[in-house]
């Protein structure tokens, strides 16, 4: 026996199906009008660690301090350059300790806060009259603290501020851990 669709039916199943559709195309509008909008901003500060170095010179003798005017704390080196006629004649010493020679450096192993500021490194100029005038260059440089696994503070020279590094460490578009 063959079913045959009468006129009737046929009607409502198309009645049925504009329904449908008319009661589901509000809610599908809605959610492709829908926006949201945000405003009002917030300040990041990521500070930055600055140091200045502190000198003094009495009795033919260099006293160097360096502060940290940053907002961390930091690891301190200084380099001391003479011209060829003064620099065999340049006496290092630390009355504090705390001031070691590393790779050309003078390295002080003692964390500086920020405001605080580094024990005293003197340099004195032997081998020379009194009377002439001498010229003796400080470099100094800083470098974060860091800590190790087991929590012990470190200073690392080598590492450098890249603003090219990939932070997180993935893909683009992945964050990393």
């Amino acid at each position: 026996m063959k079913k045959s669709f009468n006129k009737k039916n046929l009607c409502l199943a198309a009645a049925a199906l504009t329904l449908t559709a008319g009661v589901s195309v509000g809610s599908t509008m809605a959610y492709f009008t829908t926006y949201a909008t945000a405003s009002g901003g917030a300040t990041i500060s990521l500070g930055s660690t600055e140091i200045v170095p502190g000198e003094t010179v009495s009795a033919m003798t260099k006293h160097i301090k360096v502060q940290n005017t940053g907002d961390f704390e930091c690891y301190v080196r200084v380099k001391v350059l003479a011209g060829d006629k003064y620099k065999d004649g340049l006496e290092f010493s630390a009355p504090e300790g705390h001031w070691e020679l590393k790779n050309g450096y003078y390295e002080c192993d003692q964390i500086v806060a920020p405001g605080e500021e580094s024990s005293e490194l003197q340099v004195k100029v032997n081998a020379m009259d009194s009377t002439e005038d001498f010229n003796v260059i400080v470099i100094q440089e800083c470098t974060a603290v860091l800590y190790d696994e087991d929590g012990k503070p470190y200073a690392d020279w080598d590492r450098i501020a890249d603003s090219s590094e990939d932070v997180w460490g993935g893909n683009e578009g992945e964050v990393g851990e």
